[in-house]
């Protein structure tokens, strides 16, 4: 959109008429009020730049700290292993990285192991879940980068030598050339680059990590990256502090443009005095006396009430070529800069919500099971989470049940994958239509988890039996197709005082029960 600038030309001054009398006092004003504008403008400049760019470190620590464990465990593995990872330098996705952890999660790690945390996974599949994890947090960061119209965002993490600093999620990508260091051009995406700060030289860098709070003041960079003002925002999850947020935004000549500033508005003040003088002294005439006065009462109006249209009321009131009118049409470009300025306010603030708003629908999909439309690992972890704090804080009376499909290798490798999800989705139905009143999670390509509490806890024994009885009647439907006659083995525990001392036992026992319950399904078959 063009910007409206209004322009009453060339002025018949009555300052030249008293510039030899009042020459040396409008010079000391100027002086004067420039300074002191400028230094109130650098400062309002300043705290608008904390302001803006805090909220965006704030924004990237909520973020960050809903994701809570998985993300203390994504930084573990990134340290440990960074060197390790080949990561597609222009991956624009994560779907792709998502995708290949829960395939090889599925097809490496032995199913009776899954629910026992990351550490039984395999290396495969550790590795597939970091690289899906730093494209997602690169791309995040990109992202807010792009969305709030910032050079630079990065996550910074100290090393244990002092003031070191490794770039964990930079915002510039790095090549990594065929011998594993930093390079011009290259496949995949250089990790772990370290840099050394020096605390003399980024003292607001480092006093952020030692306090673990916020500055008031920037970190100014100058380097081949450019001429920049640092923000950093300490990530602190579960009382531990694990690094830096950096957010930055571009000085780029700030300081010539406010000083210009400072000098324009010192000058305007000085034709102001000027012309009150002049008025004054010499003319005293009701038409300019009148004129101020309008003026006056349209800006005291639109401080009031912030109204764009009193600009066609003080444009109104302009007679003539002089200072006052020009004065006139100074405010009336500056109460329109100023509209501008709201309604690219309100596009932001509108930007910003809209990002927020595709941040939780990310996180919902991220819960979400694909293929059923239940709740994921992800989701079953988080409620894992809120059960382990209620358990710390007495609550015991709940239980586990594991379901898992019989047979899924053999649908799929006879009637193809299409019908091995139908097979899935056929058990998922009859999963969530027996325990219609607890949360229902698939963690694993043919694993149901179910979570006891309240009514179905107390009637667990019925819902086992009914669940049985309805996959028996499937399993012997000869009206439906092959792949929908499942079958699938299920097992429970209840919390037991006297064996359990975490909710991992009673998944163990849940689990082993289930796999007891498959075996003699198996058995009773080979009769």
């Amino acid at each position: 959109m063009e910007k409206k600038k209004l322009d009453l030309g060339p002025t018949d001054s009555l300052l030249l008429k008293f510039a030899l009398l009042f020459g040396a006092f409008t010079i000391v004003t100027l002086l004067i009020s420039g300074i002191t504008t400028y230094t109130s403008q650098m400062k309002s400049y300043k705290d608008q730049c904390v302001e803006k760019i805090s909220s965006i470190g704030d924004y990237l620590e909520q973020i960050i700290q809903a994701s809570g464990e998985d993300f203390i465990r994504y930084q573990e593995f990134y340290m440990e292993h960074f060197a390790e990872a080949d990561i597609p330098y222009d991956f624009d996705e994560c779907n792709t990285a998502r995708q290949n952890y829960i395939s090889l999660l599925s097809t490496t790690t032995p199913p009776g192991y899954r629910g026992n945390g990351f550490n039984s996974y395999s290396d495969e599949a550790k590795m597939a879940y970091f690289i899906y994890m730093h494209e997602y947090w690169v791309l995040l960061f990109e992202q807010a980068r792009k969305a709030f119209n910032l050079p630079y965002t990065y996550y910074l993490v100290p090393k244990e030598e002092i003031f070191n600093m490794v770039y964990m999620i930079d915002g510039e990508r790095l090549h990594k050339g065929p011998d594993g260091k930093e390079a011009d051009e290259g496949e995949f995406l250089y990790l772990g680059f370290e840099y050394h700060d020096p605390y003399e030289k980024t003292r607001v860098q480092w006093d952020t990590w030692f306090t673990g709070e916020k500055q008031d003041g920037f970190q100014v960079w100058k380097n081949e990256w450019g001429h920049t003002y640092g923000y950093y925002t300490p990530l602190i999850i579960n009382g531990q502090k694990l690094g830096l947020i950096g957010t930055e935004i571009e000085i780029a000549d700030v300081n010539n443009s406010i000083l210009s500033a400072a000098f324009r508005i010192s000058g305007e003040i000085s034709v102001i005095m000027i012309i009150c003088i002049i008025l004054l002294l010499l003319f005293v005439n009701d038409r300019y006396v009148e004129q101020i006065r309008s003026l006056e009462a349209d800006i005291r109006e639109y401080e009031e009430h912030k109204k764009g249209d009193i600009v066609n009321h003080i444009l109104s009131n302009v007679k003539g070529k002089n200072e006052i009118s020009s004065l006139a049409y100074q405010f009336a470009n500056l109460i329109l800069e100023m509209e501008e300025h709201m309604n690219s306010l309100t596009v932001t603030t509108k930007e910003l919500q809209d990002t927020r708003q595709r941040a939780d629908e990310m996180n919902l999909l991220a819960n979400k099971d694909s293929l059923t439309g239940i709740r994921n690992k992800t989701a079953y972890d988080n409620e894992i989470k809120r059960l382990e704090l209620q358990f710390r804080q007495g609550y015991k009376k709940f239980g586990i049940v594991m379901i898992d499909l019989n047979y899924l290798k053999k649908i799929n490798d006879t009637y193809g994958h299409e019908h091995g999800n139908a097979a899935i989705k056929k058990l998922c139905y009859i999963v969530c239509h027996v325990f219609a009143h607890s949360p229902v999670f698939r963690i694993g390509g043919d694993e149901f988890v179910v979570i006891l509490e309240r009514n179905d806890y107390n009637d667990v024994q019925l819902l086992v039996d009914t669940f049985n009885s309805q996959i028996a009647i499937t399993e012997t439907n000869g009206s439906l197709e092959p792949w929908e006659r499942i079958t699938a083995a299920i097992g429970y525990a209840l919390y037991d005082d006297e064996t359990d001392t975490s909710i991992d036992d009673v998944f163990c026992r849940a689990d082993k029960n289930m796999y007891a319950h498959k075996k003699e399904m198996k058995a009773q078959r080979e009769k």
